[in-house]
């Protein structure tokens, strides 16, 4: 397969054309027409600092369906006695910040979430389209998640937990509300152990591409949050 090199034109390949790896282009830039776009035909960037922009469509594609989230008898009892607070959208530059932070070296190497990247989700968040969801033992932001919301499919992004159980509670509080406003699907991108756990699966690609029609992610065209 052939990895494409994008240009200042708004465009993306097919996804088929993908590698093995999943790796569909290269270059472009991170405005927000172009992450919509991307988004809507199922493509998110993905890169380490100080590398080029890396566009990918892998597959199989790991997604969480609403009312397939599991919350083992452990994380129940946890969720009964927690006193954690919940919110939607109070601090998404906080939860950026840490989902980067836990994650980056002391070179700030270790994470792709770079600072045009941060900056760019930044963006869509102002937009409407990027969205967190945050949890609070008191005034301390302990965990969390980001992501972008469009048509009615969520597109995750990166998650954090400064305590026990913080991103699994954000997790569960999620789908609840996606599962209230009629989303489809969370898309997890990549497949971890932990959201398999959680109740994720593998699909593929073709089904995912599907399932972004019937989610209301038209290619081209207006695009909306529900969020």
């Amino acid at each position: 397969m052939t990895c494409y090199r994008l240009d200042d034109d708004l465009w993306f390949p097919p996804v088929e054309e993908s590698e093995d790896c999943g790796l569909l282009a290269v270059g472009g830039d991170l405005s927000p027409e172009r992450l919509l776009m991307a988004y809507s035909l199922g493509i998110f960037p993905w890169y380490n600092p100080g590398d080029p922009i890396l566009w990918w469509s892998p597959d199989p594609r790991c997604v969480l369906f609403p009312e397939n989230i599991h919350r083992s008898r452990s994380l129940k009892r946890f969720m009964t006695k927690s006193s954690y607070r919940i919110s939607f959208d109070e601090n998404f530059a906080a939860v950026i910040y840490w989902c980067r932070g836990l994650r980056a070296g002391l070179d700030g190497s270790g994470t792709w979430i770079t600072p045009e990247m941060r900056s760019a989700y930044i963006r869509l968040h102002d937009l409407g389209f990027a969205h967190s969801v945050e949890c609070w033992d008191g005034d301390q932001l302990v965990g969390g998640l980001y992501g972008v919301a469009i048509g009615r499919c969520f597109f995750g992004e990166s998650m954090f937990s400064r305590q026990t159980n913080a991103s699994k509670v954000v997790l569960v509080h999620l789908m609840e509300h996606l599962k209230e406003k009629g989303y489809l699907l969370l898309d997890c991108q990549q497949t971890t152990d932990h959201l398999l756990s959680m109740g994720a699966e593998e699909i593929s690609r073709d089904h995912f591409s599907d399932l972004l029609s019937e989610a209301e992610l038209p290619p081209h065209g207006p695009l909306v949050s529900y969020f």
